[in-house]
């Protein structure tokens, strides 16, 4: 298993808004862990995104929830790995709009790609692949140190660029070589439509004049 667990550009500010994203999100998965298997799949059904049966609303409610303890373990971790510096050039109002905007183009974008599927689609993935999108665009040159675990940790170092277009690379393909209930129910057009709606937002909303100040060589 790979992970990342920081990155090397600095922030100049708190990231209030990844944390209170991070806080939710596990407000929300443990308020499921205290479901009974029956009440669990209610709320799935009635919280989750349902492409044949679209809801609005349940764009929202659904990056809220998750599947299990990996399913918000590797989120967090990569909304706290690369939210902080998005949240820093943003600043904190205009991340949230980024934030859920992308999640908003994740799930439609998975929705377009099989509409009359029944699996509610659940996670926060779309979002923070929007946000990995920004941070490929606004970071490049940053480094991530990885954690690699197979019978022993191993921790190393990936230039920015590559570790993003690899993750897309691999989204990107797992998205038109097989559909979601195939793919083990990942939701990989989610994903590449997140990432790309971050780079476009990340244009579009362009970063604070108290960040631009302060930008280092990363930029």
């Amino acid at each position: 298993m790979l992970f990342p667990i920081k990155v090397t550009q600095p922030t100049y500010s708190k990231p209030s808004v990844t944390v209170a994203l991070i806080l939710a999100n596990i407000l929300v998965f443990l308020h499921e862990l205290s479901l009974d298997a029956y009440s669990l799949h209610h709320f799935m059904s009635l919280w989750g995104l349902e492409p044949r049966s679209f809801r609005l609303e349940n764009i929202f409610s659904a990056m809220f929830i998750h599947a299990g303890w990996l399913h918000i373990g590797g989120n967090m971790l990569f909304l706290w790995v690369f939210g902080g510096a998005v949240e820093d050039i943003l600043g904190h109002g205009k991340f949230l709009i980024f934030y859920l905007g992308c999640g908003v183009a994740a799930a439609l974008a998975q929705v377009a790609s099989d509409p009359v599927s029944a699996v509610p689609m659940v996670g926060a993935s779309g979002a923070i692949a929007g946000v990995m999108g920004a941070y490929l665009v606004k970071f490049p040159r940053s480094r991530v140190e990885m954690l690699f675990f197979a019978i022993f940790f191993f921790r190393f170092e990936v230039a920015a660029w590559f570790m993003l277009i690899y993750w897309f690379a691999v989204q990107l393909l797992g998205g038109f070589g097989s559909s979601e209930a195939s793919a083990g129910g990942t939701a990989f057009m989610a994903h590449v439509g997140g990432f790309a709606s971050g780079i476009l937002l990340i244009y579009l909303m362009g970063a604070r004049e108290r960040w631009a100040s302060h930008r280092d060589l990363y930029w």
